[in-house]
């Protein structure tokens, strides 16, 4: 459901980008940013919702190679938002989610190859389990002792936001044991299962001594974003071509502040969602937003830098997801992406 969503809102936002002539400097408003993109698993044909063909692959790989970008490991990247320190433009961080058995065989042969650093967040019950689409213990400490980071992806992988708390702290601490029992390692990275995550649950994560989390919501980092919810791409089979590669990776951030509501685990459906912009990234008249399920949405200015978007009906249980873009006169996007939980 989550890639579905995805991607209708990705075509809407490239047929309304594709027909604005002109629009704001890619420059403008920007501090340290870069793209993170998300990965799961490689060739498998019988899961496309979560697995990129290998031809695919290796498109993305050649393009970054050749492209102008700059990929570094995610940690380098956290550390310089935190600290304010500039990234060369088009930095982009690959991260790979569950450590299935198609990673360990087809991605990560490609990706040293090619010299790219990639961070592998662990979920570690289906590890212990010795479940057959997964790696190994042994697998992983071959990874780690090559210079993959490792970060955490919970034990069970099942999503957290609606869960007790008691049953989510339980379930960090037990894959924080796991690792660093088998890895020798405690990780300062999480990826929250499926993407989702709530007030709460972010602030348990930080609470646990990660220094960032990041989501499944489209979007750049920068050194302005909520370190708890950090956004990244998802590349997947149906979506994972080479224009959208291309897109992606060259995005910039859309500044937002004093979002409404505050909480992504929805108790008001459809949300009010509100914020504020940054207006030095340009003339907001262009910003464009679209709902999951509905298309673009209405938008109304408050004042000049205050946006409220008009989601026209309630989201189906879930998730949902809605995306708002501003073109830039280069051809570039600026993205802000939240992605929401709706309870049953």
């Amino acid at each position: 459901m989550l890639v579905r969503c995805a991607s209708a809102l990705f075509a809407a936002v490239l047929a309304v980008a594709a027909a604005v002539a002109s629009a704001t400097p890619a420059g403008a408003g920007d501090g340290p940013s870069a793209v993170v993109f998300a990965y799961n698993r490689f060739g498998e044909d019988q899961t496309p919702v979560s697995s990129l063909r290998i031809d695919q692959l290796e498109s993305h790989l050649e393009d970054l190679q050749a492209g102008g970008y700059t990929v570094l490991p995610l940690p380098r990247i956290v550390e310089a938002l935190r600290q304010g320190r500039p990234l060369p433009d088009r930095t982009v961080a690959i991260t790979i989610d569950e450590a299935s058995k198609s990673a360990y065989r087809e991605a990560w042969p490609r990706l040293r190859a090619a010299g790219l650093p990639f961070t592998l967040f662990v979920g570690t019950d289906a590890i212990d389990r010795g479940s057959p689409g997964h790696m190994t213990w042994d697998e992983l400490r071959q990874m780690a002792a090559a210079g993959v980071t490792i970060g955490g992806l919970g034990a069970s992988t099942m999503p957290l936001a609606t869960r007790p708390l008691a049953d989510v702290r339980s379930e960090l601490r037990r894959m924080a044991d796991r690792l660093k029992a088998e890895l020798n390692l405690r990780p300062t990275l999480f990826a929250y299962p499926a993407g989702d995550h709530s007030d709460a649950v972010r602030e348990l994560v930080a609470e646990m001594g990660f220094t960032a989390a990041f989501g499944l919501q489209s979007g750049a980092v920068h050194a302005g974003a909520d370190l708890k919810a950090l956004p990244r791409f998802v590349m997947n089979e149906s979506f994972g071509g080479i224009e959208r590669f291309r897109i992606a990776a060259s995005a910039l951030p859309l500044p937002v502040s004093d979002v409404t509501p505050e909480d992504t685990l929805l108790t008001v459906n459809p949300p009010p969602l509100g914020f504020t912009v940054d207006t030095s990234v340009g003339e907001l008249s262009r910003l464009a937003c679209f709902a999951s399920g509905q298309g673009r949405t209405a938008l109304e200015r408050v004042t000049d830098d205050r946006v409220e978007v008009r989601i026209a009906a309630p989201f189906p249980p879930g998730r949902a997801r809605v995306n708002c873009t501003l073109p830039t006169a280069d051809g570039r996007w600026r993205w802000y992406g939240v992605q929401f939980v709706v309870p049953e």
